[in-house]
């Protein structure tokens, strides 16, 4: 399919004339302006290098073009996409999946600049109350006192005062002296007045004060409400009796009553702070808490890994280190002894003991010495190797105990407004906050201070909610998202700030969200096309295609067989006209995914009891082995903390893997003798450097630099396998040190990654180049992709059998030597499950796969695909479980464990566990609602 893009006006489109990056083949595409438009097709097929690699690298250059030509000087050698040209580009904004901070720091809060506002709107309006009576903290002004004063009868006298403070390095006489000095010259003592010049001449007479309580005499007034020149009086009076009083002044209504004023922010004994928003930051040495230093947990001991067993009592040792003779001997009998003389009930578990008789456990008492002093102990004969290893073992990261994880120091919870503090917000799940807000009841004067910084607040807390993260607190760390959330949160983020005009692009954001939100999301981009925006979205779900204003289809393939555009248009009319395009052929029906003939039986269980890690409650999963399990729900009920946190770790210690941390469990039961090891195969890059790539990865560049150092010209050279390496020196280019690529560090700016000019991006010598294998270097080995290089080492089976599983689970347009860190997720994780598939390192007895979400980033017929893959473990006896939420897997299942039923604190409860012909005969639930459609 070609447009003709000349005749178009730019006013109205954004046009892409001969786009060639990477795969593209001199694509002509015209995209309308504020419109939603889907970019779509097979994994490989182009999608992204037209939207980003195209569209939003002109728009940044366009952009960096428009700066100074001093800023231009850092940036100047910025390389032209490969395109004839691009017109009616907007201001470009691109929502990418990655997560790219890794900031200990930063929170959702910080992230979508909702916790700036809170800072402000508490600094602004909150109040501080006492922890010890809980009155409100108020600091008196010199107009409250003037006001109190006026609220008198006309011709009412009265006395202004203020209290002699005597400094600790004078006496009464020296300080009287200056007060003296300073122009007073009456005090008030008992309702007397002295004069204080014949106080200084008779000592006796200031001795016998001594204990009293003295008052300096800064004026004697009368009340005259009409008269502002005596108003003024008694305001300046006021300001130097605080002043001088060091905050504290006293108005005597004669006959009538003496009422303290004072300008310090103190109440019952205790001095608090004034709100600031530096005192509500937890980045700032002011706010943070100073225990955690703003990080929210600290190094110390962990109870989880003291008592690990908290269905074991205390007389069946739940406390693991009292357990050895010494220590039972030591500490533990004296507790066993003496709990009937407290009434402490040794034989009632851990986990069924109150919160008193735990802290108990803890501090201990007069008849024993509890665990901190225990581990007070043991630290202070540190110098011993046996205790610091003892010490280590219990040690752990735990929430800290000043601030509860809040990260703010302990006097900021004393602000509030309606009765919450900022804690109080930080912690709770988004939908709950967004109705605290919309209910939120301020007075009249509270009400015009915030009202715009409200206005933000509501606006980001309901775009938020609207993406489907309403489960988040605002107080979770943006490292532990997952790439699709984070995405949904800079949608939510960009959304907030309401530009006008723009050009969004965004990459796949239904990446982790369960059907049922996936409408709020199409709503949330539908606001942001009402806004005035150009809306392009590279996707794969079906409802966002369905209800896009244009897809635009690239294809047929993915690799070489792509880059064309197969269709542009609407989805109104019965799509007939996509013949050879994969999309419309799902789309229409043509094609499809199967539903399974049968469902395999399990030939084993394994139970997991009492699972309440995060938001799970006490929950019991059964998973079958020898079959595909699929759990589900909807997003934040709580898949990842039962498989990620809870199971793996605990099936991985069993394998030797001690460096995982357990999430919270009773027991795992059922034949864990069946399984014979354990594999989580994650979206992570399959490795940190630039330099891993899919030919090191699956070990098949050794016998590829082999064939090279065979040839005749490498042996007469002297040329040996290592020379036909980047990793080493030999045979790499010496400039870009074999990464093809050079880095200019930028002053203002991320770092830049320039085309190395020495070797053109080969990575190697041009001596090095000269060796031919089948009329090919070995830098043109590496720019073949694995389907290209699998007709190439036709003849060579070693390379061939290392190949041909990344071809099977849709990986053939990859290239060979592509850097592991320009992967996507899905990608890596595809990668890691074909050298699972390889024959070669095909694991014998039962191993259990678990795949988090690998239907990333594929489309309908990569997931045709993916299934084959993931049967064929199964097929050779394995255990597969994918935390998912693509329909097309879940309909695939052989079991079901669906979570839910909503997310965050409403969810962390399993709502079914059995085969897919039952879950869709289920009322009011999210994932069977969905599911019947597929039947």
């Amino acid at each position: 399919m070609q447009v003709n893009v000349d005749q178009l006006d730019p006013r109205h489109h954004i046009i892409i004339k001969g786009a060639r990056a990477n795969n593209l083949k001199g694509v002509d595409v015209a995209i309308p302006r504020n419109q939603f438009v889907v970019i779509t097709g097979l994994s490989g097929s182009g999608k992204s290098s037209l939207a980003f690699d195209t569209l939003f690298a002109e728009g940044q250059r366009m952009y960096v073009e428009s700066l100074s030509s001093y800023a231009r000087q850092f940036l100047g050698r910025m390389e032209k996409p490969a395109v004839e040209y691009i017109k009616g580009v907007s201001p470009a904004i691109a929502v990418e999946q990655k997560s790219n901070t890794k900031n200990p720091r930063a929170t959702v809060g910080t992230s979508t600049e909702i916790y700036d506002y809170l800072k402000l709107l508490f600094a602004r309006i909150g109040v501080t109350y006492s922890p010890v009576s809980g009155n409100k903290v108020k600091k008196d002004s010199v107009t409250d006192v003037v006001n109190y004063i006026q609220s008198h009868s006309e011709g009412q006298k009265l006395l202004i005062t203020a209290p002699v403070n005597v400094a600790s390095e004078r006496s009464l006489e020296d300080e009287l002296k200056l007060v003296f000095q300073k122009g007073f010259t009456r005090l008030l003592v008992d309702g007397d007045t002295l004069f204080i010049e014949e106080l200084l001449e008779d000592v006796a007479a200031i001795k016998a004060l001594k204990g009293q309580e003295v008052f300096i005499l800064v004026d004697r007034n009368v009340v005259k409400k009409d008269d502002e020149d005596n108003q003024f009086r008694i305001a300046d009076s006021v300001q130097t009796a605080f002043y001088e009083g060091q905050g504290s002044c006293m108005i005597h209504v004669l006959k009538k009553e003496v009422k303290e004023f004072s300008d310090r922010f103190e109440l019952d004994g205790i001095k608090f702070e004034e709100p600031t928003v530096q005192f509500f930051s937890f980045n700032n040495p002011y706010g943070a808490c100073k225990r955690c230093g703003g990080f929210g947990s600290v190094l110390d001991i962990d109870e989880d890994l003291v008592i690990p067993n908290k269905n074991l009592s205390v007389y069946d040792n739940a406390i693991v280190p009292w357990s050895t003779e010494k220590m039972r001997k030591e500490w533990f009998q004296p507790l066993i002894q003496n709990s009937i003389q407290f009434d402490f009930p040794i034989h009632r578990s851990y986990r069924e003991l109150s919160k008193e008789q735990k802290q108990l456990l803890w501090e201990g008492n007069e008849h024993f010495q509890g665990l901190n002093a225990f581990f007070e102990h043991i630290a202070s004969q540190s110098h011993k190797i046996q205790y610091r290893v003892m010490l280590s073992r219990y040690r752990g990261k735990i929430t800290c105990p000043d601030c509860q994880g809040t990260r703010l120091r302990k006097d900021a919870s004393y602000v509030k407004i309606a009765e919450y503090n900022i804690n109080d917000m930080v912690l709770m799940p988004l939908e709950d906050l967004r109705e605290l807000f919309l209910n939120l009841s301020l007075k009249p004067n509270e009400q015009q201070i915030a009202r715009r910084v409200l206005t933000e607040i509501n606006n980001r807390i309901k775009y938020l909610n609207e993406v489907g993260l309403g489960y988040l607190t605002l107080n979770r760390l943006t490292s532990t998202l997952s790439g699709g959330e984070y995405q949904r949160i800079k949608l939510a983020t960009a959304l907030g700030s309401a530009l006008v005009g723009s050009m969004y692009i965004l990459d796949e954001p239904s990446i982790g969200l369960h059907p049922r939100d996936t409408h709020r999301l199409i709503g949330v981009l539908k606001d942001l096309k009402a806004l005035g925006n150009t809306v392009i979205v590279v996707e794969h779900e079906e409802d966002i295609m369905r209800h896009a204003d244009q897809i635009i289809d690239i294809g047929p393939d993915a690799g070489t067989g792509g880059g064309e555009l197969i269709f542009q248009g609407t989805l109104d009319a019965p799509i007939q006209n996509g013949k050879n395009s994969h999309t419309l052929n799902f789309l229409n029906g043509t094609d499809s995914i199967a539903m399974p003939k049968v469902r395999r039986k399990a030939n084993a269980f394994i139970t997991l009891v009492g699972a309440e890690e995060n938001n799970l409650k006490n929950v019991e999963a059964r998973f079958p082995l020898g079959v595909m399990t699929v759990v589900t729900g909807v997003s934040g009920s709580g898949k990842s903390t039962l498989i990620k946190d809870i199971l793996y770790p605990a099936l991985a210690k069993m394998y030797g893997d001690y460096s995982s941390t357990k999430g919270k469990y009773q027991s795992l039961e059922g034949d864990t003798q069946a399984l014979k090891g354990i594999e989580f195969i994650d979206q992570n890059p399959i490795g940190k450097s630039s330099r891993s790539n899919p030919v090191t990865y699956t070990k098949s560049y050794d016998t590829i630099r082999n064939l090279f150092a065979n040839t005749a010209l490498a042996k007469k050279r002297g040329y040996k396998p290592a020379h036909f390496s980047f990793n080493v020196d030999k045979g790499r280019c010496e400039v870009c040190e074999g990464e093809g690529k050079v880095k200019i560090e930028m002053q203002f700016m991320a770092d830049v990654y320039l085309t190395c000019e020495s070797c053109k991006g080969k990575r190697f010598k041009k001596e090095i180049l000269d060796i031919k294998y089948n009329d090919k270097d070995i830098a043109e080995i590496l720019d073949l992709t694995v389907e290209e290089s699998l007709d190439f080492f036709k003849n060579e089976p070693k390379i061939v059998q290392a190949l041909s599983p990344l071809y099977e689970v849709g990986l053939g347009y990859v290239g060979l030597g592509q850097s592991s860190n320009t992967l996507s997720g899905g990608e890596a994780q595809r990668l890691k499950l074909a050298s699972f598939l390889d024959k070669r390192n095909a694991r014998k007895g039962n191993t259990l796969f678990i795949f988090d979400e690998p239907t990333t980033g594929l489309h309908f017929n990569d997931i045709k695909k993916l299934l084959k893959a993931l049967n064929a473990l199964v097929e050779q006896g394995h255990s597969v479980l994918v935390i998912e939420h693509n329909l097309e897997v879940i309909k695939s299942a052989d079991w079901i464990i669906d979570l839910g039923p909503e997310g965050g604190a409403k969810g962390g409860q399993i709502c079914f566990q059995g085969i897919p012909e039952d879950l869709i005969g289920l009322e009011n639930n999210h994932t069977a609602r969905f599911l019947k459609e597929k039947f």
